[in-house]
């Protein structure tokens, strides 16, 4: 049951990780049609902070909750 709970936990981080890069990527190659995101640049830093807490998570259930 423990490696069942850590696994959802650790696949629940990754794919929100992974949402946000693709967020990111949007802003990146296709900036001209995201009309409510006048400040393309604080959208991206927002993107990345929800990648850095997602990171930050994995990095915690790795350092205490893996054998």
């Amino acid at each position: 049951m423990r490696k069942v709970l850590i696994d959802g936990l650790k696949a629940h981080a990754l794919g929100h990780i992974e949402k946000h890069k693709a967020n990111i990527e949007i802003y990146l190659h296709g900036s001209v049609g995201i009309g409510e995101h006048s400040d393309i640049i604080a959208a991206i830093q927002t993107e990345l902070d929800h990648i850095a807490h997602y990171e930050d998570q994995l990095e915690v259930i790795d350092k205490h909750f893996t054998i």
